[in-house]
């Protein structure tokens, strides 16, 4: 069954493959801009990566203009515009962004402000964007987020402890270049709460109200490729074959999430980011089985067919698939040794009331296949914890 109408759009350029972050400079001619600018952060600029990058412009024929590496885990309001400043000073006019999905949204989001001017404040929501910004690469180094491809920059406003959105397909990146060789050096830890976060996106836009085809097909082939490879990256940090299937999945995800949207494990994500900086893919890892929980009484079906993308042997009885879905996400999260429970990353019980008076206001609860109250959240919160 089709829904009556769906529209479906990506606006970048993917490519993948080993050894590309020193080999994507002949890209660059054909995006325009002759002086790269590059954001990172602290962790990825001490790992020798930017040099690789440098190379990689150079030979493309542009002009190397600087850096910022200055974009904390949870990026913030001041962060964009200190990189604005930086670019502008610099004569940047062509953006190249290295690192996690903080590190991404923070150059779409210094993207919108140099090419339309103000401040990020000014651009939150939905629709403000209506024309093309400068040319923006982007090369995760998690396999995560998935940013290099949505039309999402999510950014901590830290006045008022809430997480802001620009959403436009503007915004997403003119090239997106997956590297599996960058993301070698990433810790189990932070392999594992990442590629849950891809998981999330991938779960999330196929139980959405706004689901369509396409975003499907994506949903189920990323959530079938991060329950067979995440396990191996995990254990095996240099495993090529497994980094290159996570990147790609958490690519997968992104595109699908980017057109069928979330649902409430992200806006409660959101809510506890923005109050208690917990890192988004740790919040969705403890959360996604239990607001898959929440939903199966309404996406029994499609929480079954999630179980067959799992490489669960499918039963014939949903309701008993739809379980053994959860069953798996909460497995899953052991074997790839995350914490469990709200109280192990560190988020107080008597903040839950608020994080759930949150994410009732948080726009990704929109598209959640069951309607949620303060209350309904909270009681998912206190299992959680």
């Amino acid at each position: 069954m089709l829904p009556d109408y769906f529209d479906y759009q990506n606006r970048s350029r993917v490519i993948a493959g080993p050894g590309l972050v020193s080999e994507f400079g002949n890209e660059l001619p054909r995006l325009g801009g002759k002086r790269a600018f590059i954001v990172t952060d602290k962790v990825v600029a001490g790992l020798g990566l930017l040099d690789r990058v440098k190379t990689s412009v150079a030979a493309g024929g542009l002009e190397w203009a600087g850096f910022f590496d200055d974009v904390p885990p949870n990026s913030e309001f001041g962060v964009v515009m200190r990189a604005a400043e930086a670019c502008r000073a610099a004569g940047g006019d062509i953006l190249v962004a290295i690192g996690g999905g903080s590190v991404i949204d923070t150059a779409k989001g210094l993207n919108v402000v140099l090419s339309l001017g103000g401040h990020y404040v000014d651009y939150q929501g939905f629709g403000l964007i209506t024309r093309p910004l400068g040319p923006l690469v982007a090369i995760p180094t998690t396999a995560g987020t998935g940013s290099e491809v949505t039309a999402y920059a999510v950014i901590r406003d830290d006045a008022t402890e809430t997480k802001q959105t620009i959403v436009s397909n503007y915004i997403a990146a003119d090239l997106a270049v997956l590297d599996p060789e960058v993301t070698l050096t990433m810790p189990p830890s932070l392999t594992a709460s990442t590629g849950m976060d891809a998981l999330t996106h991938a779960v999330e836009a196929y139980l959405s109200t706004n689901w369509r085809p396409i975003s499907d097909g994506l949903a189920l082939h990323a959530c079938r490729t991060i329950a067979e490879w995440l396990p191996k990256a995990v254990d095996k940090g240099d495993d090529l074959e497994a980094r290159y299937n996570m990147l790609v999945a958490s690519c997968e995800a992104g595109m699908a999430f980017s057109s069928a949207m979330v649902g409430v494990v992200h806006a409660m994500a959101h809510s506890l980011g923005g109050l208690f900086q917990v890192p988004h893919g740790l919040a969705n890892a403890v959360l996604l089985a239990p607001g898959m929980e929440y939903n199966l009484p309404v996406a029994e079906a499609r929480l079954a067919d999630l179980a067959v993308a799992f490489g669960l042997p499918a039963t014939g009885d949903r309701a008993r698939d739809a379980v053994a879905a959860i069953a798996f996400v909460r497995d899953l999260l052991t074997r790839v040794k995350l914490p469990t429970r709200l109280r192990d990353v560190k988020v107080p019980q008597d903040g839950l009331a608020r994080v759930a008076e949150m994410t009732i206001l948080d726009a990704a609860v929109y598209t959640n296949p069951r309607e949620a109250t303060p209350e309904e959240v909270l009681e998912v919160l206190n299992k959680a914890f």
